[in-house]
C-alpha cells in the first residue's frame, strides 16, 4: 500500500502546498481513472491571477484526492482554490461521494484502508478494532514533505491523541 506515495511526484519542492480531500467510500478502478483524467486536465490549466500553478493531483488509495502546487512560480489565491474546490465538488457530485466529511478519519487496518467516525475511535480502541499503532491518515498535512513523512501516523503521535486521552481523564 505504500506504493502509493511514490506516485508522489519528486519534482516539486518539499514546501509544495498540499490539500488532501478523503472520500467517504473507495473509488473502483474505473472511477479512479476518469477522476485521474478530470484532475490532469485541472492542473494543467490552473492559474491564479493569470499566472501558471505548476500542479499535481492523483487519487491515493483508491480514498484520498491529493492536490498539490509548486507555490515558487505562483502563489495559489483565493481564486484558484476557488477553482479546486469547484472541481471537487463536480466530482461528488458525479460519483456520489462526500470529500468534505472532517468528521470520519480513515486509518490502515492490516494493509486495507478503513474509516472511523471520529466519535467511534475510543469504542474502536476499546474492542481492539483499532491499536494505539495503528496509522492514521492525517489529512491535514499541509506540505509535500508532511505528506510524505507524516500523512500516515500511529494512532498515539497523532492530533488526535491527545483528544482521546483527554477524554478518557
Amino acid at each position: 500500500m505504500l506504493e502509493e506515495l511514490k506516485k508522489i511526484p519528486a519534482d516539486f519542492p518539499d514546501d509544495s502546498r498540499v490539500w488532501i480531500f478523503q472520500s467517504n467510500r473507495p473509488f473502483r478502478a474505473r472511477e479512479v481513472i476518469e477522476i485521474n483524467e478530470q484532475l490532469k486536465n485541472f492542473y494543467l490549466q490552473w492559474q491564479s491571477h493569470g499566472a501558471e500553478v505548476k500542479g499535481w493531483s492523483e487519487v491515493l488509495f483508491n480514498h484520498f484526492i491529493v492536490v498539490m502546487a509548486d507555490e515558487k512560480s505562483a502563489g495559489v489565491s483565493g481564486c484558484s482554490t476557488d477553482g479546486m474546490t469547484r472541481v471537487m465538488k463536480s466530482i461528488e457530485k458525479q460519483y456520489l461521494v462526500e470529500l468534505f466529511d472532517r468528521l470520519t478519519l480513515t486509518f490502515l487496518v492490516q494493509e486495507k484502508v478503513q474509516m472511523l467516525p471520529i466519535s467511534q475511535v475510543p469504542y474502536g480502541l476499546e474492542k481492539g478494532y483499532i491499536e494505539t499503532d495503528t496509522p492514521l491518515f492525517n489529512n491535514l498535512a499541509p506540505t509535500k514533505q508532511d505528506l510524505l513523512s507524516n500523512w500516515l501516523v500511529p494512532l498515539d503521535k497523532s492530533w488526535l491523541w491527545s483528544r482521546i486521552v483527554e477524554k478518557q481523564v
